[in-house]
């Protein structure tokens, strides 16, 4: 990767962040503002002028070369619209096109979120050195990316490696996005919370009922808190070992709220590999916590701008 500086933007429902990253990874410059996320999508957009308004105001900013994005999804790098589920007032929205106009005609490279994690991951993170690896975001939803024969693997749409929408559960609950069972259903954070309501875990004095305050029960040994995840593991491992056995992963990389459980998750979802992951090219397949923090979604956004500048045939737009 060159040393030149790109700029960056990590967008979700509840704060839209920018840096300028240089190529060596390291964030020079921050800005943030928090997503307005139920107002109408030009407000939305005015929030992520402001983001890069304040980059612009550096006087790093005259060596960006090119802008990286991590969007929330679906995204469509190949469109250049973005139509996250968490931002109603975007959908279809032509996100690339305003990054463009907002900064002076810079190149503009856009990915999920989860695809940019996954950059950040494989560049400086736990999946670093690995040529074939998934990571995952396991937080308010869950959601990854893929990296095959040691290159970022977007596909067409940025979306590749979404594997919180494989089917886990033929008959299981629905979910938002229309089908049944998948990984997000059994396995997100407000998922483990609201089973282990459902079957009786009660929440203590401060009323906490969030995915934490269930893992924290958990390494208390509340039994129903450990069920709801075992479950939630066992639903991970079931994804994880249906794309080992896909595209022949060697890693996979767990983050995100729910990743911090550690060993209430890790421990259950390591046992479960062991059931689901049985075929003789994916039994050594190893799974491993994140390591690039809450900055990963810039500094994979910042990775898909350098590599658009060093191959401008990797551009998705």
């Amino acid at each position: 990767m060159h040393t030149d500086l790109v700029a960056a933007l990590d967008i979700g429902g509840t704060k839209i962040a920018g840096a300028l990253v240089d190529g060596q990874g390291r964030i020079l410059v921050r800005a943030q503002r928090p997503t307005p996320a139920e107002a109408d999508g030009d407000t939305v957009m005015r929030s992520v002028e402001a983001v890069l308004g304040e980059l612009a105001a550096s006087p790093l900013w005259g060596r960006a070369s090119a802008v990286g994005i991590g969007s929330a999804g679906p995204v469509d790098a190949s469109a250049g619209t973005v139509s996250p589920v968490n931002v109603p007032g975007w959908r279809d929205y032509p996100l690339v096109a305003g990054v463009r106009a907002a900064t002076g005609g810079l190149p503009v490279e856009l990915i999920g979120d989860g695809v940019a994690i996954t950059a950040a991951e494989h560049w400086q993170g736990a999946a670093r050195g690995h040529d074939n690896a998934l990571c995952m975001v396991v937080s308010t939803g869950v959601g990854g990316g893929l990296v095959l024969g040691g290159r970022l693997h977007p596909g067409p749409t940025g979306n590749t490696g979404h594997i919180g929408h494989i089917s886990v559960d033929l008959d299981g609950d629905p979910c938002p996005c229309g089908s049944r069972g998948c990984v997000e259903r059994i396995a997100s954070g407000p998922n483990i919370a609201r089973r282990a309501l459902a079957n009786g875990w009660l929440p203590g004095p401060d009323g906490d009922t969030s995915a934490a305050a269930v893992a924290a029960a958990a390494r208390a040994g509340d039994p129903v808190a450990v069920a709801s995840f075992t479950r939630a593991a066992r639903a991970l491992a079931a994804g994880i070992a249906a794309t080992a056995t896909l595209v022949e992963i060697d890693i996979a990389v767990v983050g995100g709220g729910v990743g911090k459980a550690g060993e209430v998750l890790f421990a259950p979802l390591r046992q479960a590999l062991t059931e689901y992951a049985t075929l003789s090219f994916v039994r050594r397949l190893v799974v491993a916590p994140a390591r690039m923090g809450t900055d990963a979604g810039l500094v994979g956004a910042a990775a898909a701008a350098l590599t658009l500048r060093t191959d401008p045939a990797a551009a998705g737009v």
